[in-house]
């Protein structure tokens, strides 16, 4: 009783007699009775910023949708995909207009008139408080009173006049990409990152930047965020296997620009040791340039190279290090015959394709040189003293999760570890043997302790080490495959060798009984809840579906990294929830801005996989469960005020 009372005191302090506390019941009571708000379900960004934050923005065709709903009938289909690209791309429309329109005041009334009126029907299912807390500082007053301006005559006065106060102010472009930026934040109520924002794509560190300010996110992380989480935590083999990802996507803008990684080291080592290896098979695969650190392509393949040594000498030093991965059949540096260039995997012998090592000690294979360990050195404070991104990872950490359970979903990036017959596969870590839902939990706390754990303490090293085994581990439930070949696809013509084969719970998914077992076993409603994951890219082009187990699944990577689309045929997924049913949008290859000014977007496809029989409301849902809580509370304050225990202040 005593601590009840104090913490009914503490809350006083915020609502300090009974009219406040009556005034906040009403308001929550009032947001229990409308509709849940969607939530957006995205997976695999893999540094796609411009496809993922056009994905958002147009909160994958729905928005449209809405226009075609207010306009069909009224504007012509040039000026519905106008009014759709202004509030996809402000900025790059209005430019495009202001070569075209003789009168620029016209179209800032016209425009505004109808983003109001999108921004309506967008913002139906939410208070008006709530609505207000969307709408941009300085602005929100006036958004405001448009929104909820109920007659024609008083609707018409205030358009008139601010109107003519932005464009005399000369503020018309702001307030009009505000007004956008609204609408797609009132449209997406809630998004769910399914884990990879990292690596091929360009800017994952832009994607970071937009996540920072959304209002309503959460992250499953994905095997591609934690090996970042482990770089910006120092781990050798963590930044190694980041630094030749990215270089030989060409990254160079990420890693220098956005994160201030110095790669002028790693440059003048592999000049040093590579200047005259033409390094042929570790040229960078280019999906888009550097505008401000353009590399050439043959000091980027060197720098590639020698990377990717110290990646396979660092990972050979764990694997030796912690005999309880299993993982001795990828101790491969000892197994090249150096004087004959031959190689020895899996008891077959193959000749190599590259044969130059000129740091590698064949006697010592995964022992540093001194010029490998002062680089290393290097590179690891690059990434310990990147205040952008340790900004980023903590806001992973702060906002993410190995999975979440939320609104009868499970959701996490790659898979359950099974057996072939469909148990829960049993993993031993730091000797703790543990399966299922114990296992993700014991893998978060681990992952946490890597990070937040202070340097030198008893454990670090141990638990960011296991956060190289999360990226590619065969019982990692975020990587799921038997072994990640990347020394063979690097050193081996025979790409028999580069063949990484899934774990069983790829194929055991398809039945719906194993579907319902793990959601049962995260304490879900086996009958009703869904998974929802990512990680292996859906062969759409091939006749593969992403709905497995009858409709109890759904792995929603479709390829929105430009370097899986020519296997998947399309360009990612959106998953969406609403009050009124379960839709699967998929998407087409993003088109980015033309030099014209002009913008081709293409129209998703809308599958809904679930149709409910009632509107699911605010009470219905997790966040109607919190606030029923805070209800509860607020009665007992009251009564507290009632029966004098605590005073009441006016």
């Amino acid at each position: 009783m005593d601590n009840n009372l104090r913490y009914l005191q503490l809350l006083a302090k915020d609502y300090p007699n009974t009219m406040a506390v009556f005034k906040e019941i009403i308001n929550l009571k009032a947001i229990l009775a409308l509709p849940k708000g969607t939530e957006y379900f995205i997976s695999d960004l893999h540094g796609e910023h411009e496809a993922f934050i056009h994905m958002v923005r147009s909160a994958s065709g729905v928005i449209h949708a809405k226009i075609e709903e207010l306009y069909g009938r009224v504007l012509c289909e040039e000026e519905r995909d106008s009014l759709a690209a202004l509030i996809y791309n402000p900025q790059a429309e209005i430019a495009r207009r202001k070569k075209s329109e003789e009168d620029m005041s016209v179209y800032y009334r016209n425009v505004i008139f109808r983003l109001i009126e999108v921004c309506r029907s967008v913002s139906t299912k939410y208070t008006r408080s709530k609505v207000r807390k969307r709408l941009p500082q300085y602005y929100d007053y006036i958004m405001d009173e448009l929104l909820h301006a109920d007659d024609e005559a008083n609707r018409a006065y205030y358009y008139s006049e601010i109107i003519n106060s932005v464009i005399s102010l000369g503020i018309a472009d702001t307030f009009i990409s505000e007004l956008a930026d609204s609408i797609s934040r009132l449209a997406v109520d809630h998004l769910h990152i399914i884990g990879d924002i990292f690596d091929r794509g360009a800017h994952p560190d832009d994607i970071m930047d937009f996540l920072i300010e959304f209002h309503d996110v959460d992250f499953q992380w994905g095997n591609h965020d934690v090996v970042w989480m482990g770089a910006a935590a120092g781990n050798i083999a963590c930044i190694a296997n980041v630094l030749r990802m990215n270089i030989s996507y060409n990254n160079f803008d990420m890693l220098e620009i956005g994160y201030g990684i110095n790669l002028r080291p790693l440059t003048t080592f592999a000049e040093r040791f590579y200047g005259n290896d033409p390094c042929e098979y570790f040229k960078p695969k280019v999906f888009d340039e550097n505008k401000y650190d353009p590399v050439g392509a043959l000091t980027a393949a060197r720098m590639n190279k020698a990377i990717a040594i110290c990646q396979f000498k660092a990972e050979g030093q764990m694997i030796m290090a912690h005999p309880e991965y299993n993982m001795e059949e990828r101790l491969l540096l000892d197994k090249i015959d150096y004087e004959n260039g031959t190689i020895a995997i899996d008891g077959k012998t193959y000749e190599l394709r590259d044969k130059n090592f000129p740091t590698i000690d064949p006697q010592n294979p995964y022992e540093f040189t001194e010029d490998e360990k002062d680089l290393l050195r290097r590179l690891r404070a690059s990434f310990e003293q990147s205040e952008k991104l340790q900004k980023h990872i903590r806001f992973l950490f702060s906002h993410g999760a190995l999975y979440k359970a939320y609104n009868n979903n499970l959701m996490y990036h790659g898979c359950v570890p099974m057996t072939e017959n469909g148990e829960f596969e049993e993993v031993t870590i730091f000797g703790k043997t543990i399966k299922g839902k114990e296992l993700f939990d014991y893998l978060d706390e681990q992952v946490r302790a890597a990070y937040f754990t202070p340097e030198n303490a008893d454990g670090k090293e141990d638990a960011t080490n296991l956060m190289w085994y999360l990226w590619l581990g065969s019982k990692s439930p975020l990587f799921g495959k038997d072994k990640m070949t990347t020394l063979e696809r690097c050193f081996v013509a025979d790409e028999s060798t580069h063949k990484e084969r899934t774990v069983p719970y790829y194929s055991l998914i398809e039945d719906k009984a194993i579907c319902e077992k793990i959601l049962a076993e995260f304490g879900l409603d086996p009958e009703s809840a869904h998974i929802l994951s990512g990680h292996v890219p859906v062969k759409v082009k091939d006749g593969k579906s992403p709905i497995k187990g009858k409709g109890k699944l759904f792995i929603i990577d479709g390829g929105m990294s430009k370097a899986y689309q020519k296997d998947t045929g399309i360009a990612g997924y959106t998953f969406i929830y609403n009050s009124r049913f379960m839709a699967l949008s998929e998407h087409k290859p993003y088109s980015p801005l033309k030099s014209d000014g002009t913008q081709e977007f293409h129209t998703s496809t809308m599958r809904t996989v679930e149709l409910f029989k009632k509107r699911i409301m605010v009470r219905d849902t997790d966040q109607g469960d919190v606030i029923q809580g805070q209800v509860d509370d607020l009665m007992q304050l009251a009564e507290a005020y009632r029966k004098g225990e605590i005073k009441e202040v006016y």
